[in-house]
């Protein structure tokens, strides 16, 4: 056994630099984040057909398989173009993320603001209200790629988000009431946004267009897309891509909490901080329906 570990030491370990240490570290990083960035998108059917390729692959060179094996070398001789194409909305979207400043500190967690925590609970108020007066909603949370060509389909606004003027602006028969609005750092930053919709043959023909704009806009970008459906009240919630229908009031919190907030809490406050936010919320809104 010494000797092996003497052979690993000698051949290997000894000449080992910290460069090397490095280098191993950064294309680890990269794997790990192409791997959680392929099962986060609608991308994972695509990429097992690829596998299987490659086994069907190694097995007809195995086994002597003249024919397959001619047939699939061909294909791999163009599989970089093929990947291209196929996807390419994916590798879009990788780009951009990697232009933007968010990357640059994909190391460390950015400091949530107080603004995002307020907006968070403010949104879920307003939801629940829509739903319950069936007021159809579509709501946008940038992330880390902005959304600047969106928003010039829409009317600047640029306001503290509050559950009143979110109900206000999505009020059936007001001018904004039919686009999207755009939230950014907390704050609306635009109403009455146009959506692209979805390329997706395989969305339930169920849907109506202000649900298949939440998947195409999810599709296209890394933001939180929130739908409320006019015919139903249900909420549902995209987000690359993936869309959850007919949420609970604590799974709809869930989701927007663990996709718009660090997964570290300590970073701004401890979970009872925010419970105070969301009590306070709510007994401004119960005062307001006393006082009616």
């Amino acid at each position: 056994m010494g000797g092996i570990f003497d052979t690993i030491w000698n051949n290997y370990l000894r000449n080992l630099r910290i460069t090397d240490i490095l280098d191993m570290a950064i294309i680890a990083f990269l794997i790990y984040k192409g791997i959680k960035f392929i099962t986060k998108s609608a991308t994972m059917r695509v990429m097992r057909g690829i596998i299987i390729l490659f086994v069907v692959m190694g097995l007809a060179t195995v086994l002597d398989l003249y024919v397959i094996k001619f047939l699939l070398g061909k294909t791999m001789e163009f599989g970089v173009l093929v990947l291209v194409v196929l996807f390419q909305p994916e590798l879009r979207k990788l780009l951009e993320r990697v232009g933007s400043s968010a990357f640059m500190n994909i190391f460390g967690k950015a400091e949530v603001s107080r603004e995002m925590e307020l907006a968070i609970n403010e949104t879920i108020s307003a939801c629940e209200d829509m739903s319950r007066s069936r007021t159809g909603a579509l709501i946008i949370f940038e992330r880390e790629i902005k959304l600047d060509d969106t928003l010039k389909t829409g009317t600047t606004v640029n306001a503290d988000l509050n559950a009143e003027l979110l109900k206000n602006i999505f009020f059936p028969n007001t001018p904004l009431h039919d686009g999207a609005v755009i939230i950014r750092d907390g704050r609306i930053a635009a109403a009455g946004c146009i959506l692209p919709n979805s390329s997706n043959p395989n969305i339930s023909k169920e849907l109506g267009t202000r649900h298949r704009a939440g998947i195409g806009m999810s599709e296209v970008s890394d933001a939180v897309v929130i739908v409320v459906s006019e015919e139903t009240g249900s909420i549902s919630v995209a987000v690359d891509g993936m869309f959850k229908r007919h949420l609970a009031h604590d799974t709809f919190e869930k989701i927007l909490r663990n996709e718009l907030m660090p997964e570290d809490e300590d970073t701004v406050g401890s979970r009872s901080s925010r419970l105070k936010i969301a009590q306070k919320i709510k007994g401004k809104k119960n005062g307001k329906e006393n006082n009616k």
